[in-house]
Order: structure tokens, then C-alpha cells, then sequence
């Protein structure tokens, strides 16, 4: 029965993973890893068996016919009395389990049999010996693995031969008649213990190439020991190797027990003084006393292959001079950076996304949302901050099989907000918002499916064409929730001045409860974006019936039996609604859908949702790694892939056998459509050879770059595990002089997050900034360095992420003067805390039961040096899960200065206007205003030359003021307010 029910249990999760494949349109992969591992099995247990088997063979059939008479003989006679009469069956079982297990440990190694057999030319030579990198990326670890295989079989060949002989009296512990082996056992023996020498002497051999992965030097790969003293002595050894093979096999005709000795001390004796004793000895008396001038050519080789196996080694790098004060006309050059700084803290809004647009209790947001980019209806470009609404389960009260597989069975629709403006309450202004899903984003991208089946949340399985399916709720008599838009957005609006910061009450956030929330859903509009004509009216809720092809068709009784027993669930045969017509959908995580279709690559931990083409698809980068690559410094990806946003359930990194990696490209964009799951993979970097061996190795499940639509395209982005191991190497090797780097006093390390308190690293920030010498503001991913030991600001780093432009995936490293202070993160942050007019603001709500939550701290390049902006979100005491943050705050940082202000614009007033010409206040009237009437016919006097520029200086304030409003209006406005402002400056 037990083994009835495994094979029952393996037989279904074989037969449905070959049908799901069959499902996604990847039977290639699936087809391509099982011969592979039928393949690998197959060899490895024959070559176990026959080595093992012969040898046992053999030891058998050359026991000595009469055996002495000793104590030992007698007491082996009752094991031998008790063996022969089942010796086969012994034979068969050990030699079966051996090749079983041998066989087992084969196939587990198939990905690196495929590399070796598909090697695809790096076009790069190693500079050690010459020899292009895929030998050691693909061929070297197949061969160290092949060598492994063989030597355990000979080593159990060896053993099991010592046995059977031992048993059988040709191998004797006493020595009662002068001889402990006879001359078969001897001959046996030596033979068994040439072959393991030979290929003890393949391995010498084959280590002296390993040695680009050593780490006995200063830095990874081979050192001046390595290559002058172990590299010899692996020779040498390799040559004694084979000496003393050829003496073991000469003792078939010598039979003597004083050859193979002497070989055996020989290989022992040369082992330990040339090769350990003399690297050992050139290491500490010739390297250490020099090690910097020796090691040096060795470092340099570390450097250039590291730099060019995480793609950093075409960084640009720039030696900036970081202001840290502005003039007015400074400040009004840079006034066009203002309305594009993304405010919204993903990691913080999660939660306002929660309540006001969660609409029922049983939708999920995760904890981090993402940042994208859509055009608004005017086509300009922003920072949008996106979540789809996963369907996390059914009610509590109502979590039973049925309802959890059958009836809620997927999310509904996206929800964004633009990420540089916020409402005058302090909410998010969403941009696609409610049930069904409206916005101006939809505007913009037409009407799409709003239905998530495929997602991070939700049930293991869910099965759909069955019972009928809970769609959104309907509640028509209920208001629609005041959500803030960016219709709203453009209606000029107050801002709140800087002693009015308060704590949101409970009035502030009643309808972001679930009850507050629901009342946010459409008013019976089914038939809105999204084709929600299918759905069915059922009262309070609407019903759909899902018509995709996403999912296993259950065509038969049989169909059904396999996943009953896959989910150990007898409802599967038991629902009369499941019938032929039924789909099982599961793998529903595109991170998992991704990897099982393609397992030779690494996922990134930030899969996004984008509307492309009329459907939701979760794009997900995806990576080709090695561990191969010479001469270059490896790291532990999730280690180094680890920040406040992925540290602990925030988000999952990928797996990655064995977490070391020392090359990595985001080769393949993949996308994963939410409504049928449909997989596609995009060829991202065709011209990385580690991809080009795994396309021929799997051909045809890659599609090349070209295909993708132009709409996919707008959404691509740079991804965040990529730059997050580039900046963990970028750390050290931004040094690329050996001789400094042998020092290690430039040596950066990322800055732990100030706004936590905690130790984990910054998360990298997406934004859009003007970077320095560019000609315009590019859609960038960033960070910060500082230096080792110390707090100040050592460099900023930003890589391009706009896919549309020709500096997409380009490295930019801003280097500050080592000679001089710029404030670090940790610093500003501290700046901010103990300013006497930021403490006055924060002071009564600190001391209040408000609860404070600082925002991302921003670092961006501003008027030739660095500014820091903080949103500052406050939430309401004891309001529990009613409650959501409220940005009510803003303090900016420029150089040693700070300040704080109810939006930007202010803190940004507060910070730059105690100079010679201070910004006005926003809500003062213009010095210009129109002359009352009677007026109107006496000469205006000409404005001096300081008062003009307070009068352009006013204009500008006002533009920018109007760019929150109406943004094309607001630059043309702004463009003659800085005109102005030449001109009064020319005269």
C-alpha cells in the first residue's frame, strides 16, 4: 500500500507538471529537463553499477579456495554461511542502491551538463591562460563534477572489493601464515588504487585552472602564489600522480606489498611538501613582506574582470564639486525641478491605497507598491506609484474550500496614484482608482481586462467554468467615495499653512474603513472599462464566469483524480458544478510561473503590474548568473539584494542555488498576463553568452527583443536587484588603482536608512531627476554612498531607466571631494531632528497621540550640488485600522541647511529665502497686481533693478503654484517668469 500510494502521489505530480506545461506552451523545458535527468541518471547509475559490480565480481571470483585455519577464518565462517545462499540477492541490492543513489545525484546536475554541452563563446580570453571564459563558466565545473562521479565510484569499488575479500579470506588481519592478501587481492587492489591515482592526477591537473577561483591572495582569483608556486607544484604533483599510478599497475606482475607502499608514501610525501609546504613557505617569507608590490598586477586583474562581470566597468564617473549654497538666480534655474520630485512614499501609501481603495476586506495591496511611469491626458511623462487589488481570500467567516477555490477566485483592477502630488489633506491623488476601474490612466491606455487571476495573493489553486464567481460588489445606493484625482489636482486649492500640521482625527480618514470604503465602488456600473458586461447582477455583488484559456482544462474523471491527489483534496471529484469545461488554475505567482518555464534564470524580487495592450501583465526582470567567471569578486545575492523594503515579508527574493554569483545580466524581460497567465519571455541582452547557451539549449522559448510591443516597451524599467548588486560592488570597486585599492581608504558602504532606525541598507529610489550635464530630467533609479567609518556623503549614483532612451542602463556616479563635508543621509537626517523650526513643527505632533512616519529620504541633484527632500506623513493615534497616513509635512536639506514646510514649494521658500533676495510667501499677493480703478492713467514707475527681480522671482513662485494646477499652462507662465528674471538681471 505505501508503495502504491507514492507511486500513485509521484505519477500525478508528474502527469499535471507535463500538463501545465503543456498549458503555458513550454513542453520544450519540460520535455528538455526530463531526458536530460533520464539521460544523466541512466549513465551515472550504469558506470556506478558496472565499477562497483565488477569489482565486487571479481574480489568473488578470485577467493582463494582453501583458506587457512585461524581464529579469524572461523568466525568469518557463520557471516559467509549466512551470505551465500542469498549472495546475488546482496550483490543486486548493493550495487542497485548504489546506482540509485549515484544516478539520483546525476540528475540533480543537469543544468551544468547542458552548459557544458551548449558552451557558448564569452569572446573574452582569462589572463592567466589565455583561454576564452566559457571553459571555466561551462566546461571546467562539468568536469570537476565528472571527476567527482568517478572517483566516489572508484572509491566504493575499492571498499567493497576490501570487503568481499576480507570476507572471503583473501584479505586477511592476521598474519598466521606470512601472507594478509593473496596475490588476486593484491593485484585487485593495486589495480583499483592506479585508477584512483590517475585520476588524482587529472584532478592536479585540472586544479591549476581552478586557480583563477582562489582566495588565498589579497583579492579573489589567482595570486603571485598561486601562479608562481601552486600552479609548479600542481604540475609536478600531476607528474608524480602519474609515476605513481604506473607503479600500482606494475604490481600485477610484481605482487608485492612494498610497490604500492612505496607509491602511496611517494604521493603522500610530495603532496604535503610541494603542495602545501612550499606555497606555504613563498607566501611568508617572499609575498607578505611584499605584498602590495607583488600582489599588484593580480589586483588589477581582479578589478577589470569584476567591473566588466557585473556591467559596471562602462560607468561614468564624475568628479562633483557639491554646492552647498544658492543664489536667487540659481534657485530660479532650477524652479523646473520642482513638480517632478515624487513626494509619495510607496513603502507609506501602501496603506492609504488599503483603505480607500481595498473596498472590501478581502483585497490585498503589498506592503511596498510600485513606481512606474504613465503619460497624464496632457501626454507628459509622470512617476505613478501602481498596485493591482489581489484578492488575498474569501471573508474570514466564510474561508471554506468552496469559497476560497471555487467562488473568489481573483483580484479586480489597478489603482494608481501620481507619485508628485498630493491633495491638500495630505492623500495621494489617484490616477486610476474605485470599482470598476476609472482614472485618467485608463483615459490613456484605453479600456482593459481589470480581473487578476494570476498574482501574489490568492489561493494555491483556484478552479473556474464551475460555480459562479464572486466579480465586485454592487452597491448602487451608496455614495461614491471622495477620492482625491488629478482632475481634483488642477482646481487651485490653498495650502494649509505650517502651524496648521495636525494630526488627522477619525473624521479625516471615516470611509477608509472597509465599511467607508465600500462605498468608493461604482454605483452599478458594470458595464464600464474593463469588458465587466460578462458580469452577472446577483444583488449586493456582481458574479462573472471566467472565458480565458488560462489554467488545466479538466477534461476528464481522470484529470480530476491526478489533482485530487496532488492536493490531497477529494472535493476536487466530489463538486457536481466542476465538469468537463472546468479549469484548475495554479502556479499563480509570476515569480514561480517565470522560473518554472525558465529555470536557468534568477528572478527579480519586484515583479510590477503595467497595462499593456488592453491586459494587466506583471513584468518581471529576470537574470542569467554564473558563478565562473575568473578573477571576479563574489558575492552572496541575497545578501546583497537586502534592504528596508526586502527585509523580511515586504518581499521574496528569488532562489538561487548555492546565493553566490560572481557575473549576472538582466538578459530576459519576462511578462506574465494577470487574466490567462500567458508567459513570454524577451530576449533583453541577446548578446550575453550565457543566455545565447541556455536559448540553445531550450531553443525557441525565448523571443527576441524586437517583438515587443511598443506599449510594453514604455514600461520596461531598470531593475532593482541588478542595481542593488552593482551598487554592493560599486562600494570597493569604484577604486580601479590597484595601489589605492590595496589600501582600501576610499572604500564606500551604503548608508543604513535614517528613517527607520534600524541597520538595513537604503533601498535604492526611483525617481526622476535632472542629472547634471544632461539635457533633460530622466526616469533614474538612485542611491547614495558613504564612506567607510564615516557618515558624510562620499558619491550619489543614479542609472538611466528610461527604455525609450539610447543612455538606458547607464551607470552615473557623482564622486564629492574627499577633502570636503557634504551631509550623509544619517546626517541630514539628525540636521532634521535637532533644527529648532523643524522641532517646532514636529513638537506638538510628537507630544500629541499622532503617530509620525518619515518618508523615503530623497538625495537628488539641485542647482550644482545635492538636495534632500523628506515627506513627513502623520496618522491618527489610536484610529486603528481606520487610520492611514496623511502627508501634512515636508522638510528639504541643501548643504548644512534645512528646513520644513507644509508642501515642497514652502520648505523650499523657508530653505533658500533668508539670502539677499528671499522668496515670497505663496500666500501673500503679488507685488504686481493690477492698479485699482483711477489709476489706470497715471504712469507706473519703472521697477528698479532689485525690484524687478522680486517681482520675476514672485512670478515664479506663482507659475510653480499653478504648475500643481494645470502644468501646461503653469511652464509657459514659468518659461516668461525666468525670462523676466534674465532680464531684470541684464539690466
Amino acid at each position: 500500500m505505501v508503495v502504491i500510494i507514492a507511486g500513485l502521489a509521484l505519477a500525478a505530480n508528474f502527469w499535471t507538471d507535463f500538463k501545465w506545461f503543456s498549458s503555458v506552451g513550454y513542453t520544450t523545458v519540460f520535455l528538455t529537463e526530463l531526458w536530460t535527468r533520464v539521460l544523466l541518471f541512466a549513465v551515472s547509475a550504469l558506470v556506478m553499477a558496472v565499477i562497483v559490480g565488477a569489482s565486487i565480481f571479481f574480489a568473488y571470483r578470485s577467493r582463494p579456495g582453501v583458506r587457512p585455519m585461524s581464529l579469524e577464518q572461523q568466525g568469518l565462517d557463520r557471516y559467509r554461511q549466512s551470505i551465500d545462499p542469498h549472495r546475488k540477492l546482496f550483490f543486486w541490492i548493493a550495487v542497485g542502491a548504489l546506482a540509485l543513489l549515484a544516478g539520483a545525484a546525476a540528475s540533480g546536475d543537469w543544468r551544468s551538463y547542458l552548459q557544458f554541452v551548449h558552451a557558448t563563446d564569452f569572446g573574452v580570453a582569462d589572463p592567466e591562460f589565455g583561454i576564452d571564459i566559457q571553459f571555466f563558466a561551462f566546461v571546467y565545473p562539468f568536469l570537476r563534477t565528472l571527476l567527482g562521479y568517478v572517483y566516489a565510484a572508484v572509491i566504493l569499488a575499492f571498499i567493497a572489493a576490501v570487503i568481499v575479500h576480507y570476507l572471503y579470506g583473501g584479505v586477511r588481519l592476521q598474519n598466521d601464515s606470512g601472507q594478509r592478501a593473496t596475490p588476486a587481492a593484491r593485484v585487485h587492489l593495486s589495480v583499483l588504487l592506479g585508477v584512483f591515482v590517475l585520476l588524482r592526477a587529472g584532478s592536479y591537473w585540472l586544479d591549476r585552472y581552478g586557480l583563477v577561483f582562489s582566495d588565498r591572495g589579497y583579492t579573489f582569483g589567482a595570486s603571485y602564489t598561486d601562479v608562481n608556486a601552486v600552479k609548479t607544484a600542481l604540475m609536478i604533483l600531476t607528474v608524480i600522480s602519474v609515476i605513481c599510478a604506473v607503479l600500482f599497475f606494475a604490481n600485477i606482475y610484481f605482487k608485492n606489498t612494498m610497490v604500492p607502499m612505496a607509491s602511496l608514501g611517494l604521493l603522500v610525501l610530495s603532496a604535503v611538501l610541494v603542495g602545501v609546504a612550499y606555497p606555504e613557505i613563498v607566501q611568508r617569507f617572499q609575498v607578505s613582506p611584499n605584498e602590495q608590490r607583488l600582489e599588484e598586477p593580480y589586483i588589477e586583474r581582479n578589478i577589470q574582470s569584476t567591473r566588466e562581470a557585473y556591467g559596471i566597468a562602462d560607468a561614468e564617473v564624475t568628479d562633483y564639486d557639491a554646492t552647498t549654497e544658492l543664489t536667487p538666480q540659481e534657485l530660479a534655474a532650477e524652479a523646473d525641478t520642482i513638480p517632478s520630485v515624487r513626494l509619495a512614499d510607496p513603502s507609506v501609501i501602501s496603506q492609504t491605497f488599503q483603505q480607500m481603495q481595498q473596498v472590501r476586506g478581502f483585497y490585498e495591496f503589498p506592503d511596498v507598491l510600485e513606481v512606474d511611469r504613465y503619460p497624464d491626458p496632457e501626454g507628459n511623462l509622470i512617476d505613478t506609484i501602481v498596485a493591482v487589488r489581489e484578492l488575498e481570500g474569501p471573508p474570514s467567516d466564510q474561508d471554506n474550500w468552496l469559497n476560497r477555490h471555487l467562488i473568489y477566485t481573483h483580484g479586480y483592477g489597478m489603482v494608481a496614484a501620481a507619485g508628485n502630488l498630493i491633495d491638500p489633506e495630505g492623500r495621494p491623488v489617484f490616477t486610476e482608482y474605485n470599482i470598476p476601474p476609472r482614472g485618467e490612466l485608463s483615459e490613456v491606455t484605453g479600456e482593459y481586462e481589470p480581473r487578476i487571476y494570476y498574482g501574489r495573493e490568492g489561493a494555491e489553486y483556484v478552479i473556474v467554468q464551475a460555480e459562479r464567481e464572486y466579480d465586485f460588489p454592487l452597491d448602487p445606493e451608496e455614495e461614491t467615495e471622495d477620492v482625491p484625482t488629478l482632475e481634483d489636482a488642477q482646481e487651485p486649492t490653498a495650502s494649509p499653512e505650517p502651524d496648521e500640521a495636525r494630526a488627522p482625527s477619525d473624521s479625516d480618514t471615516e470611509g477608509g474603513s472597509e465599511e467607508g470604503a465600500q462605498e468608493g465602488t461604482d454605483g452599478g456600473e458594470a458595464d464600464g472599462n474593463g469588458g465587466d458586461e460578462g458580469a452577472e447582477d446577483g444583488g449586493s455583488q456582481a458574479y462573472n464566469r471566467y472565458e480565458g484559456d488560462g489554467g488545466v482544462q479538466l477534461s476528464t474523471f481522470f484529470d480530476r483524480v491526478l489533482y485530487a491527489i496532488k492536493y490531497q483534496e477529494p472535493n476536487i471529484l466530489l463538486n457536481s458544478a466542476i465538469t468537463s469545461d472546468s479549469r484548475i488554475i495554479y502556479e499563480r505567482d509570476p515569480l514561480e510561473r517565470v522560473e518554472r518555464v525558465a529555470p536557468f534564470l534568477t528572478v527579480d524580487s519586484s515583479p510590477y503590474p503595467a497595462v499593456v495592450d488592453g491586459r494587466v501583465q506583471w513584468i518581471v526582470d529576470a537574470y542569467t548568473t554564473s558563478n565562473g567567471y575568473p578573477y571576479a569578486n563574489p558575492i552572496d545575492f541575497n545578501q546583497a539584494v537586502t534592504d528596508t523594503f526586502t527585509n523580511g515579508t515586504a518581499q521574496q527574493v528569488g532562489a538561487l542555488p548555492g546565493n553566490e554569483v560572481n557575473y549576472i545580466r538582466n538578459s530576459v524581460k519576462a511578462t506574465v498576463d494577470a487574466y490567462d497567465g500567458t508567459v513570454t519571455l524577451y530576449a533583453w541582452d541577446e548578446e550575453d553568452p550565457v543566455l545565447q547557451t541556455w536559448m540553445s539549449a531550450f531553443p525557441g522559448i525565448v523571443t527576441p527583443r524586437s517583438e515587443m510591443s511598443e506599449e510594453l516597451l514604455d514600461h520596461v524599467r531598470y531593475p532593482d536587484d541588478l542595481f542593488k548588486v552593482q551598487r554592493e560592488i560599486m562600494r570597493e570597486y569604484h577604486v580601479t588603482n590597484a595601489e589605492a585599492f590595496y589600501g582600501g581608504q576610499d572604500f564606500w558602504t551604503v548608508p543604513a536608512d535614517p528613517t527607520t532606525g534600524d541597520d538595513d541598507p537604503m533601498p535604492p529610489y526611483r525617481q526622476t531627476i535632472n542629472y547634471p550635464g544632461a539635457d533633460e530630467a530622466s526616469f533614474s533609479l538612485t542611491t547614495t554612498f558613504v564612506p567607510r567609518n564615516r557618515e558624510n556623503l562620499a558619491a550619489f549614483m543614479a542609472v538611466n531607466s528610461d527604455p525609450n532612451s539610447e543612455d538606458y542602463g547607464q551607470l552615473q556616479l557623482l564622486e564629492l571631494p574627499r577633502s570636503t563635508v557634504n551631509f550623509g543621509p544619517g546626517q541630514m537626517q539628525n540636521a532634521f531632528d535637532s533644527d529648532a523650526a523643524v522641532r517646532e513643527v514636529l513638537l506638538p505632533l510628537e507630544q500629541s497621540n499622532a503617530e509620525v512616519t518619515r518618508g523615503n529620504l530623497l538625495t537628488l541633484p539641485f542647482g550644482d550640488g545635492l538636495l534632500y527632500v523628506e515627506p513627513l506623513y502623520v496618522q491618527a493615534g489610536g484610529g486603528g485600522a481606520a487610520s492611514f497616513p496623511l502627508l501634512q509635512q515636508v522638510m528639504v536639506g541643501f548643504g548644512e541647511d534645512v528646513a520644513i514646510g507644509s508642501n515642497l514649494q514652502e520648505a523650499l521658500n523657508n530653505l533658500f529665502g533668508e539670502g539677499e533676495a528671499p522668496l515670497p510667501d505663496p500666500e501673500a499677493p503679488a507685488e504686481d497686481e493690477e492698479p485699482a480703478e483711477g489709476d489706470a492713467d497715471e504712469p507706473a514707475e519703472e521697477p528698479s533693478g532689485n525690484e524687478a527681480l522680486t517681482d520675476a522671482l514672485n512670478e515664479a513662485v506663482e507659475a510653480w503654484e499653478e504648475a500643481q494646477e494645470n502644468q501646461d499652462q503653469a511652464n509657459e507662465d514659468l518659461r516668461e517668469a525666468l525670462e523676466a528674471i534674465e532680464e531684470a538681471l541684464n539690466e
